[in-house]
């Protein structure tokens, strides 16, 4: 059901599924009234397939009941916001119902495990849009201060033409042989590997800094550890460990991609650094506070890079938070996400990135698997049909 703007009462919301995203959603949703001026909302229904486990994590994260099969909370006139924080796997069948429904959704990213779904999800976003329904998808890391302030600097020609743009996500939770098997390392569930699960983050950096659109792609994909361990012996792990990928943009600049899950001594580490003309950035997750800027107008005598701490009350988002000097952290990025949110669907604009945006990041991550399977090939794109929007900072 669609919101009007203005006040009709709280907005109901639903959240499916309560893991690892789950949590992350869970604290955001709970903390974000604290610290943002954001339109009422109740945290309604927390829905598991597990009842026990879904309402130990109701009782933890501030869910007020629960329900074992998520098509029980479509129906219900006292929800409209559905948050699906559910595997991959399911997210094109509970996307599409939740939007057919009436209800606003955010969508964790990726947008689906194939292009098919995340077009089939994103035409039925398009068609619930005409009836005021709002969508979003979950890339969280739009919404590090640091990176929405690298987004200004660039949108206000600090940097000049960009010429050239590293992006590496890189994790080693993989690096032991001995790590089990888990459904992320199994096609049917997850889709890809490496390459959907943080890759994914990684491309829509490029976009999000650069406001452009990938033209040409060229792609590796690999699996260094064959077999995992899991209930009943050994199990074939069908995705990748790691992804390569070279990106041409619309504009000319080329974009490097890298990404591991077996990369040993990366805790969670994306690091960007976009070079330009006038300038360059550079960025660690690691360092999420931290922005390197490299002023090249400058006489070259006094060039160099310097560190940016982003926790200035007028740094994008850290005017609800602490002062200055005082550092967030990386489950800030999900407050940041849902204040967005229900501001869009309160006021109802659009909300950023849309599953415009999401589609345009599916349609790179297909031709990388595309480029990979026939080996050194090069996948042109055709022109988006929509330009991607740029996220608002507070």
């Amino acid at each position: 059901m669609s919101r009007e703007p203005g006040p009709i009462g709280p907005l109901g919301v639903a959240m499916i599924g309560y893991a690892f995203m789950g949590k992350a959603h869970s604290h955001a949703w709970r903390n974000v009234a604290s610290f943002f001026d954001v339109p009422a909302f109740e945290q309604k229904v927390l829905v598991g397939r597990d009842a026990a486990a879904v309402s130990d994590a109701a009782a933890k994260y501030g869910w007020s009941e629960t329900a074992s099969d998520w098509r029980a909370v479509m129906d219900r006139d006292d929800i409209h916001i559905v948050d699906i924080c559910a595997p991959g796997w399911l997210h094109a069948e509970i996307a599409i119902a939740a939007l057919e429904a009436g209800k606003h959704v955010l969508l964790e990213k990726p947008l689906a495990n194939t292009l098919a779904e995340a077009e089939a999800i994103t035409a039925a976003a398009k068609a619930a849009r005409s009836r005021g329904v709002q969508s979003m998808v979950g890339f969280n890391y739009r919404r590090v201060p640091a990176l929405a302030l690298a987004k200004e600097l660039i949108d206000a020609d600090r940097l000049g033409t960009v010429r050239q743009v590293r992006a590496a996500y890189l994790q080693d939770w993989l690096a032991d042989e001995s790590a089990p098997m888990t459904w992320r390392l199994a096609k049917d569930t997850a889709g890809s590997g490496a390459l959907g699960d943080i890759a994914s983050h990684a491309i829509d950096q490029v976009l999000f800094l650069l406001g452009d659109q990938v033209t040409e792609v060229a792609g590796r994909l690999h699996t260094f550890v064959n077999q995992r361990p899991g209930p009943e012996g050994l199990e074939e792990v069908t995705v990748d460990d790691a992804a390569w990928a070279t990106l041409t943009l619309a504009s000319g600049a080329v974009a490097s991609v890298e990404a591991s899950r077996v990369a040993t001594g990366r805790k969670n580490s994306l690091q960007l650094e976009v070079y330009g003309d006038k300038g360059a950035l550079r960025f660690d997750l690691e360092n999420l506070t931290e922005l390197q800027f490299l002023d090249a107008t400058a006489p070259a005598r006094e060039q160099g890079f310097r560190r940016i701490v982003v926790t200035e009350p007028d740094h994008p988002y850290m005017d609800g938070w602490w002062p200055q000097g005082h550092i967030i952290g990386w489950e800030h990025t999900f407050t940041h996400e849902i204040r967005d949110f229900l501001l869009a669907v309160d006021s109802g604009t659009e909300p950023s990135p849309s599953f415009e945006d999401g589609l345009e990041v599916q349609r790179i991550l297909a031709a990388v698997e595309e480029s990979a399977a026939a080996k050194s090939s090069t996948i042109s794109l055709t022109p988006a049909t929509r330009t991607a929007a740029t996220t608002e900072g507070a």
